[in-house]
């Protein structure tokens, strides 16, 4: 993740990424500018007739949007850290996206494609842009990569330890299987360490580390909360085509999974005094 986020942005999107036209709310943020486009769908798909009442009331999108926006306002008024600089982010750093080569010798064919586990994306989702980090890890599906916060990517990362995408209830997260802070602390060492590399800084100091990794954790339990938010409004416009096609046992319970997510999203602002 330290070699994803040291990726030029300006090489991927051009010089006018890095410059925001004064009319801009997001911050230059895609997970801000995601939510704004796909709260209008979200909106259609709830407004569709077949939809129970007691969904709506449990989505409350009206309410959300005020959510959203108090939250905006809070992460905009933080201090500029390490953890929320502006970086080339995967956004949907799921274990299905994060292959593991068998053999760390075996080249890789410039063409070969690696086929996604059915998981939240449908069977026929397929997006099979890749990227190689050393000789170990095959990163795929890049569908949602875009400027971010570091500290979201690696949140939503933390949040899909608690997805099993192969079980009876896939779109149920399970919180106990959160990383400890053992795990998290673990993670931030190497991240860390490994940005101070790739960045050909001075030798980073233990106490400056410590600090480091305490501020990270940090921003990572506050960029938490916009994962939940945007994967919520997400599982909601994801759900159109079965609430279309009438389907009462999807796959992969849209619905459901939208619900979870909306209930930690409000669950972290309560924790947060949002």
């Amino acid at each position: 993740m330290a070699e994803l986020h040291s990726v030029d942005i300006e090489s991927v999107y051009g010089a006018e990424s890095l410059s925001l036209p004064s009319n801009d709310k997001s911050g230059g943020f895609e997970i801000a500018a995601n939510v704004e486009s796909w709260l209008p769908p979200a909106h259609a798909v709830l407004n569709m007739p077949n939809i129970p009442e007691e969904l709506l009331h449990e989505f409350d999108l009206p309410r959300f949007k005020k959510e959203w926006n108090r939250y905006l306002s809070y992460v905009s008024k933080r201090p500029h850290t390490f953890g929320t600089r502006r970086v080339f982010a995967h956004n949907d750093a799921q274990y299905g996206n994060l292959l593991r080569l068998k053999d760390s010798s075996e080249s890789v064919d410039e063409h070969r494609q690696v086929s996604k586990p059915f998981g939240r994306f449908g069977r026929n989702h397929a997006n099979h842009i890749r990227c190689i980090i050393g000789s170990q890890i095959i990163v795929v599906d890049f569908e949602y990569a875009a400027p971010n916060p570091a500290a979201y990517d690696i949140a939503n990362h933390f949040h899909e330890w608690t997805a099993n995408y192969h079980c009876p209830t896939p779109h149920i997260l399970e919180p106990s299987r959160y990383p400890t802070v053992e795990e998290r602390r673990n993670f931030y060492a190497s991240y860390i360490r490994h940005a101070v590399i790739i960045a050909e800084d001075p030798v980073l100091e233990d106490n400056d580390l410590l600090e480091l990794m305490d501020e990270l954790d940090k921003d990572v339990l506050i960029w938490g909360a916009a994962s939940h938010a945007g994967w919520a409004i997400w599982g909601i416009v994801q759900a159109r085509e079965d609430v279309e096609a009438g389907v009462t046992e999807p796959d992969f319970n849209y619905f459901g999974y939208a619900k979870g997510r909306m209930a930690a999203f409000r669950k972290d602002l309560k924790d947060l005094g949002i």
